[in-house]
């Protein structure tokens, strides 16, 4: 599998829905950053979207730098950038 390509050195802030589905960008290339856009079919064929719900309504940092080992959410691996 080839590298994600880094969207962004620092995650971003984003607004949840209790209940809602979404689909996060593993690869990078999303212009919809954090989340997917389908771009990963042709520009990284071999990323797949990470879909998960949110659990509660709220504000959460999401990775951008797609090197976090809590996907979606931002683990601080961008320090290391």
């Amino acid at each position: 599998m080839s590298e994600a390509k880094i969207a962004a050195k620092a995650p971003v802030k984003v607004t949840l829905e209790e209940g809602k589905k979404y689909a996060f960008c593993t690869c990078g290339y999303s212009d919809k950053q954090p989340f997917c856009d389908g771009s990963h079919r042709e520009d990284a064929p071999d990323f797949k979207s990470y879909k998960f719900e949110a659990e509660k309504d709220g504000d959460v940092w999401l990775c951008q730098c797609k090197q976090t080992d809590s996907a979606p959410f931002c683990d601080g691996a961008h320090k290391d950038l």
